[in-house]
């Protein structure tokens, strides 16, 4: 059995995938996350080996040459023989990888927790509440 000589773009980033059914490509193409050759596709577009897909995910733009076609969803090494990523592709993941691991941890900012019971009746005793927060006319 030949290989196809086209091949619809959802139903490529599917066998690739890029994404794990082809109503998310679907979904992901019309929001215009995924480009051909650098213009906006439609699901039903046309691939040919030779074609440059950049998709979206995220805050990452990944930007691929397709390969090869393949209208069957194969385990991942093989999905994989598909496209060759770009090396400002590769670049900008690993940069972005780099700064994810680098970043501070949220949580670490935290001094204490969530107060427990005993705290806040502490902070309720220490506070008159009453004289901040008092709706009366008189002053």
């Amino acid at each position: 059995m030949n290989a196809p000589d086209t091949l619809r773009l959802d139903k490529w980033l599917w066998s690739a995938r890029f994404y794990k059914t082809r109503g998310l490509a679907v979904e992901e193409i019309g929001k215009g996350r995924v480009q051909v050759n650098g213009a906006p596709a439609k699901p039903s577009r046309e691939l040919r080996p030779g074609d440059t897909v950049a998709v979206r995910q995220g805050v990452l733009l990944r930007t691929v040459v397709v390969r090869a076609l393949s209208s069957l969803r194969g385990p991942a090494p093989v999905a994989q023989q598909l496209y060759e990523e770009t090396a400002d592709s590769v670049q900008a993941r690993e940069r972005a990888a780099e700064q994810r691991r680098l970043a501070p941890e949220p949580a670490d900012t935290l001094t204490q927790g969530r107060p427990t019971k005993r705290d806040r009746r502490e902070i309720e005793r220490s506070h008159d509440w009453n004289a901040r927060w008092s709706a009366s006319l008189d002053d």
